[in-house]
């Protein structure tokens, strides 16, 4: 485990320090692993001299399904999970995330029910890296709940009250509602993806329509009751409607993961729920789904912060295009924030996410490349680690 208290006071200079009031050009002084003072230059570089780049937050990632990637690099291959999650920790830290919530799904879906008897030795890997030190980043769970899946309801039980279990997300990624409202078109790719023959495939798709319609409603409260009880926050996933925004706000939601239209998230808004959308969206230009596009939700005031999903660096990539884009309110500060302090906020961590005196020296040295966001160094209280 990363020791704060050792890391020596260090410096580092000429730098343009992104802070949630402006940016300062100067230098910025650590001890004990927290951020110490900041101030203009006074003429000499003492310390390391970071050339003039950048100097933001570490970035909070509230969902990535990226560790997946190394868990499972083939269909019907799992890999040795502290290694994989080695990896996976890597390509985090590479795109500035400090922080990550590792979202790990309880429950199983139909590509890969494996899901079920991998979460707990995944979530004994995650501790065992995590107490040894052998991450960079720093890493937490987002438990992803699938309500279709009754036994989504023990799993939960058995690793609510792990102590890297930091946030709980409900999910219905069962077709005809939500994410796929299209049943015919979700039934065509799935089919091609599993590589079964319709007869099959219509058959698993039954199983799991009709598993929904008996146990959902069950293991949807389950999930709700147990966050609740463990005073975890709570999101609500692929809001679909006004009504589904109401679900989650008479159930104790506090945040709006992934509305899929422009709808939902103005209901989210108005339930006083805040917004988390995915970088991957705001990039791509849209949604891969046919959802609605981050753009859209941006223009509208309806995005507090961006998660990563399925790509962590884009959460650094979308944050400087953001600032660089002058239709948009944000300013690089702002842009920052919704990567940074604004998920840190919403999951509770008030001890990182902008760069203020007292709060964890976790910083990343930025500079541009022909307007492409590089990251030349990365230090996670007070430790270079990148």
């Amino acid at each position: 485990m990363l020791d704060a208290t050792s890391a020596p006071p260090l410096t580092l200079s000429n730098a343009r320090i992104v802070t949630p009031r402006g940016i300062v050009e100067g230098a910025l002084r650590i001890d004990g692993g927290l951020i110490a003072g900041i101030g203009p230059a006074r003429g000499g570089r003492e310390g390391i001299d970071l050339g003039g780049a950048f100097l933001i937050p570490g970035i909070v990632d509230l969902h990535t399904d990226h560790v997946e990637r190394h868990t499972h690099p083939r269909l019907g291959v799992i890999w040795p999970l502290l290694p994989a999650l080695m990896a996976h920790d890597a390509v985090v830290i590479s795109g500035g995330v400090t922080t990550v919530f590792d979202s790990l799904s309880v429950g199983a879906s139909m590509k890969r029910p494996d899901r079920r008897e991998i979460l707990e030795p995944l979530v004994a890997a995650l501790a065992e890296g995590q107490g040894a030190g052998v991450f960079r980043a720093d890493h937490l769970l987002h438990l992803r709940c699938e309500i279709s899946d009754p036994d989504t309801m023990a799993l939960l039980d058995a690793t609510i009250a792990h102590p890297l279990t930091k946030l709980v997300s409900v999910m219905d990624h069962t077709p005809g509602d939500r994410q796929s409202p299209d049943i015919e078109q979700w039934f065509q790719h799935m089919i091609h993806e599993m590589e079964v023959d319709a007869d099959t495939g219509r058959g698993m798709m039954d199983d799991l329509l009709a598993r929904s319609r008996s146990r959902g409603a069950e293991v949807r409260a389950h999930v709700v009751a147990k966050s609740r009880a463990a005073s975890l926050p709570l999101m609500s996933h692929d809001d679909r409607s006004a009504d589904h925004a109401d679900q989650a706000a008479a159930e104790g939601m506090a945040i709006s993961e992934f509305p899929t239209t422009l709808a939902a998230a103005r209901r989210a808004r108005e339930k006083g729920m805040s917004i988390v959308m995915g970088a991957p969206n705001y990039l791509r230009g849209g949604s891969q789904s046919g959802n609605v596009a981050v753009s859209e939700l941006l223009a509208h005031g309806l995005v507090d912060a961006l998660a990563s999903d399925y790509v962590p660096r884009s959460l650094i990539d979308a944050a400087f295009r953001l600032a660089a884009d002058p239709t948009t309110r944000h300013d690089l500060p702002a842009a920052i924030a919704l990567v940074s302090d604004a998920p840190a906020r919403m999951a509770g961590l008030c001890d990182r996410g902008r760069i203020a005196e007292g709060l964890r020296a976790d910083l990343v040295a930025v500079r541009l490349v022909a307007d492409q966001p590089v990251v030349q160094a990365v230090w996670r209280q007070g430790k270079q680690v990148y």
